[in-house]
């Protein structure tokens, strides 16, 4: 009979995603750096667990000249609710280790895989949101120009670079995601080559 128990490897990961998903809570999780020749050291946006980081006021002062909002941690609900999701992953992370069930673990990973499919969705959202409800009566206008950052990656804002990518808890979580699917792929044993007989 196939057990369902867990290996002990995959218990010690399961104690070190719990790790990484604390440890996220504590760092930024995502940034988006500006640059533009008369901000030569950049200017940069850091996304915490539960607020806005870096140089938001002088980011909200360019907002306000283009009509976009100018943003505040308290107006999102995110930052609210986003640190007990992750603090409730570290839980399960470390609940799963006693559970001992390595269905369980794949149902936490299909968990954590929604998770960061519906968090993309919001950060997009937020990002259109923000640059496209625009003030019409800003006092720098261009006829069809929006100013949404990127999801990920970089994109030209008028005479701003803009780079969006993961900070250091953005990439705990990848860490974290990276662990929990080798726990998956080695407990259930996937593409595993079927021995002929």
């Amino acid at each position: 009979m196939e057990t369902t128990k867990l290996a002990l490897v995959s218990k010690i990961l399961l104690f070190i995603i719990a790790g990484l998903f604390i440890g996220s809570l504590f760092v930024p999780m995502w940034q988006i750096d500006l640059d533009a020749p008369q901000y030569p050291e950049g200017l940069v946006l850091k996304l915490h667990a539960n607020k806005i980081g870096g140089d938001v006021e002088i980011i909200n002062g360019l907002n306000h000249y283009i009509g976009m909002a100018t943003l505040h941690t308290e107006n999102f609900i995110e930052f609210k609710i986003l640190p007990y999701i992750v603090g409730a992953f570290s839980l399960i992370s470390i609940a799963l280790i006693f559970i001992n069930n390595r269905k369980f673990v794949l149902a936490f990973f299909a968990t954590f895989v929604l998770f960061v499919i519906l968090a993309g969705l919001d950060f997009y959202r937020w990002n259109y949101e923000y640059g496209h409800n625009l003030d019409p009566n800003a006092a720098i206008k261009v006829p069809g120009m929006a100013y949404q950052p990127p999801l990920i990656g970089y994109k030209q804002l008028l005479n701003f670079g803009a780079y969006s990518i993961p900070d250091t808890g953005g990439w705990m979580l990848v860490g974290a995601g990276v662990l929990l699917f080798y726990i998956v792929f080695k407990e259930f044993k996937l593409f595993k080559k079927k021995q002929i007989i």
